[in-house]
Parts: structure tokens; C-alpha cells; sequence
């Protein structure tokens, strides 16, 4: 089942923590984002994300000195089908920046957001409690989705 059913269209933004749970097979959330990442796969959803992903990701890897780790999520990020990795631009920040300046949100959560709105995804997936409303935006929150299973 997943985190499927829950979301409305087909471009979905995963916030990091997805990611996270998906590669590290977190033994709650992994039933959740696996068929969101086998949908992708098969062509049948998108799942879009921030560059800032990519940092995020990285940097327990890169302090434990995990190589393996830091490709699994290369590779995840930059090679998968299914799941596009949005670079931040000019037009990006100045939508995050409008985001903070009106829900006070946190910088990253911001330009992941921002990256979610101006690639049309009707859903936020995310393990963040501190997020806002926004409009045209369903924040889906997997903690949520783990106490209805």
C-alpha cells in the first residue's frame, strides 16, 4: 500500500527524509516509500526533490567516511528513473524566499517547497511536523500515514 494512495496526481516531491528511510531501509517507513520509489521505477509517478537533497543526504556518509553509502545515494538521486533532482536557481529562491517572507518557514524547508510549487507536484511528502499549509500543495506527513497501518 504506501504512500501511494495518499497522494493526489502524479509529480510527487519527497522531502530527504524519504530518501533516507528509502536507502537505510528504516524498518517503519520503508513499507511507505518503497512502492512510492517502485511507482517511479515503473513509470507510473514522478518523484521530484530539491538539490538541497543531495547535500542533506551526504553528510552522515561523508563524516563516517561510507563511500558505499554516498553512491547508493548518488545514484538514487542523479540515476534513477523516476526521480528528478531539481537544481536551485534565480527563480527557485526568489519562490522561497516569498515562502519564508509568508509562512515563515525554515530555509530548506523553503527551497524544498519551492522546488515541489514551480515543478507542479500536488504533493509534499515529509516527515516534517513544522510545515505550513500552502495552498495547492497536499503535505502528506508519513508519521501520519505510519499510525494509520
Amino acid at each position: 500500500m504506501g504512500v501511494n494512495p495518499a497522494i493526489r496526481g502524479r509529480r510527487v516531491a519527497l522531502d530527504t527524509v524519504g530518501f533516507i528511510y528509502f536507502i537505510e531501509e528504516h524498518p517503519d517507513y520503508i513499507p511507505l516509500v518503497e512502492p512510492l520509489f517502485v511507482a517511479a521505477d515503473n513509470r507510473e509517478r514522478e518523484i521530484v526533490t530539491s538539490a538541497l537533497t543531495l547535500l542533506e543526504v551526504l553528510v552522515v556518509p561523508y563524516r563516517a567516511g561510507d563511500r558505499v553509502l554516498t553512491e547508493r545515494y548518488e545514484a538514487l538521486l542523479t540515476r534513477s528513473r523516476g526521480v528528478r533532482l531539481i537544481e536551485i536557481d534565480r527563480p527557485q529562491l526568489h519562490a522561497a524566499a516569498l515562502l519564508r517572507a509568508q509562512h515563515r518557514v525554515r530555509t530548506p524547508d523553503a527551497i524544498q517547497l519551492s522546488a515541489a510549487m514551480l515543478h507542479r507536484c500536488t504533493s509534499f511528502v515529509t516527515n516534517d511536523r513544522k510545515l505550513p499549509a500552502i495552498p495547492g500543495l497536499d503535505i502528506v506527513q508519513l508519521g501520519d500515514l505510519l499510525k494509520e497501518t
